[in-house]
């Protein structure tokens, strides 16, 4: 048996395509980075940060109320507007849930800022 060696351009492609194909591959199987989404308003209490959406593209999200609405506790950048009833709101919404003082306790929060 004697060996074989590959010219460096050949060598250089084939790891250039293992490459594609594995970011390829990643691309198709891996996780899905979550949706932003567009709702309307409903209400926001600036005091306990609590902020209630409405709107068809919260009909998918976890945590909507027989009402329809999305409510949950709004994070926000301190410097981004405060969002008002009837205002386009962008949003990413978390449902968690876990065990207060051994009681089970869920929650919605809510990642966003008003769109312009």
């Amino acid at each position: 048996m004697g060996n074989v060696t590959l010219p460096t351009p050949v060598f250089l492609a084939g790891g250039a395509l293992c490459l594609v194909a594995g970011y390829l591959a990643g691309t198709v199987t891996g996780p899905g980075t979550p949706q932003r989404t567009t709702a309307e308003v409903v209400s926001f209490d600036s005091g306990t940060e609590k902020l209630c959406l409405k709107g068809d593209a919260i009909k998918d999200q976890e945590g909507v109320d027989s009402s329809g609405q999305l409510c949950g506790t709004l994070r926000r950048a301190p410097s981004s507007q405060v969002p008002r009833k009837g205002d386009d709101f962008r949003f990413v919404s978390v449902e968690t849930s876990g065990e207060d003082n051994g009681k089970p306790k869920q929650q919605v929060v809510i990642y966003g800022a008003v769109v312009d």
